[in-house]
């Protein structure tokens, strides 16, 4: 059974209810920003998406699109795509600008999708170094357009060489940085060995990742995908203090690219069901699913 929806199917069933607020147990509604989804991701088309996100119960969205060389490892769409889903629906989605940071085409075009109202930069998730001239060029950029950068750090893959990302985050401290993926997520255990993407032993506090979300104000991170999922699972006591801990500084995401927004194969809505059992506190738990999305990326407030 096929879950795509055409234009015209989804347009017949009403899009009246877009991104309702989620529901909690006291009959409130929930503000959600997920701040990082794709369009086209693995081939998903805009309107499942509309579906997925409405299914979660999310009440905006950021779109993330790929550069116009590379498609992020899913052939997701780039930057003309999130554009036209954000017009079409301004209630639900913003959008950021992306481009291959070390291309020469990569100034102009951040900037043209700046001055349209990209209201950040990202998802970067490129094969350059994360403190090398193309990252200074994107911190640059983002500086003077004042909006934070996403970054998806992978061990030699993507954004390498994490840990000296602290040298950027010193030299442009009035630019947010949003860390993202199993680079990031690994490090918050002191003894991570780098190669291990997924990681499921017991954390030993003090971890790189931790000491940057502690020490560097413009540093945050992005829950998003199985990295942050695994993060989360892997030691639940230590995730339940890190929570409260950096509450300030986490964002809900989902990057999830299945097709209904429900169940085991969805892990943002498993991200979304495992923050609610984890994080007691309300006002901590609205600051991770809203409130610190909503202060470091214009556009999210109405």
């Amino acid at each position: 059974m096929s879950f795509e929806l055409t234009r015209r199917e989804f347009l017949a069933a009403g899009v009246g209810a877009l991104a309702p607020c989620a529901r909690v147990d006291d009959g409130q509604d929930e503000t959600i920003v997920d701040i990082h989804q794709h369009t086209h991701y693995a081939a998903r088309t805009d309107y499942t998406l509309v579906e997925h996100q409405r299914t979660m119960g999310i009440t905006r969205t950021v779109l993330l699109p790929a550069g116009s060389k590379l498609g992020l490892d899913a052939d997701c769409y780039g930057n003309d795509s999130v554009v036209a889903l954000a017009r079409e629906f301004p209630d639900a989605f913003v959008y950021f600008a992306n481009e291959v940071p070390d291309i020469p085409e990569a100034k102009s075009v951040l900037e043209k999708y700046l001055r349209k109202g990209a209201c950040g930069i990202g998802e970067q998730k490129f094969p350059v170094d994360c403190d090398s001239t193309a990252i200074e060029l994107v911190a640059q950029i983002a500086g003077h357009f004042h909006v934070p950068v996403l970054l998806h750090f992978q061990h030699n893959k993507y954004n390498t060489n994490y840990l000296r990302f602290h040298k950027i985050l010193e030299k442009y401290p009035k630019v947010n940085f949003i860390g993202h993926a199993q680079t990031f997520w690994g490090n918050i255990d002191k003894d991570h060995v780098q190669e291990t993407l997924y990681p499921k032993s017991r954390v030993v506090p003090g971890g790189y990742t931790d000491k940057l979300l502690s020490d560097y104000p413009n540093m945050y991170g992005d829950l998003s995908a199985g990295s942050g999922l695994n993060a989360l699972r892997r030691d639940e006591d230590h995730a339940r203090a890190f929570l409260l801990r950096h509450r300030k500084k986490l964002m809900y995401g989902s990057d999830c690219d299945d097709h209904v927004g429900t169940g085991s194969t969805c892990s943002g809505s498993e991200c979304l069901a495992t923050l609610h059992a984890m994080v007691t506190d309300r006002r901590a738990l609205a600051d991770i699913l809203a409130g610190n999305a909503r202060r470091v990326i214009r556009g999210l407030m109405m």
